[in-house]
């Protein structure tokens, strides 16, 4: 059965704002990355300015709830709509529901990436509904798992 999670974006300021809620949830950072640790894409250079922020951070809230986030990189800051800066995010317990989720939520909405193989090991895609909801499909496949 798959989970569902929200998945927050800041515009810089992300690191702050996980800071502020792990000093009220507590707990830990499982993982915590920023757009410099991200191996280069073939024919983009990134920013300086963009390198330390953050691509993916997570802080589990309880056994079920993971708040999760990043701040938006490079280009994308320039989309992003304090109060509309939120995904749903949905992790899956296998690739065919995966697929069956995102093909089935993203009918007549925009799909902003395709699923497909990520460089962290996991098979993700991201789309917006036809009603304007921002949704992350991701299956962790155990093999692929890379771990910092």
């Amino acid at each position: 059965m798959a989970t569902v999670n929200i998945y927050l974006t800041f515009n810089g300021n992300c690191r702050e704002a996980f800071d502020f809620y792990k000093s009220v949830f507590g707990g830990e950072y499982p993982y915590i990355g920023t757009f410099g640790d991200m191996p280069p894409a073939e024919g983009q250079e990134m920013k300086e300015e963009d390198k330390d922020k953050i691509m993916h951070v997570t802080l589990p809230i309880s056994q079920e709830t993971i708040l999760m986030g990043s701040d938006a990189g490079c280009d994308h800051a320039a989309h992003l709509v304090m109060g509309n800066n939120f995904s749903i995010s949905i992790n899956t317990e296998s690739r065919e529901e995966a697929d069956r989720l995102f093909n089935g939520l993203s009918t007549g909405g925009k799909i902003t990436m395709p699923l497909s193989e990520t460089f962290w090991g996991a098979y993700f895609g991201m789309f917006t509904d036809q009603f304007g909801i921002n949704w992350m499909v991701n299956y962790d496949d155990p093999s692929k798992m890379q771990h910092p």
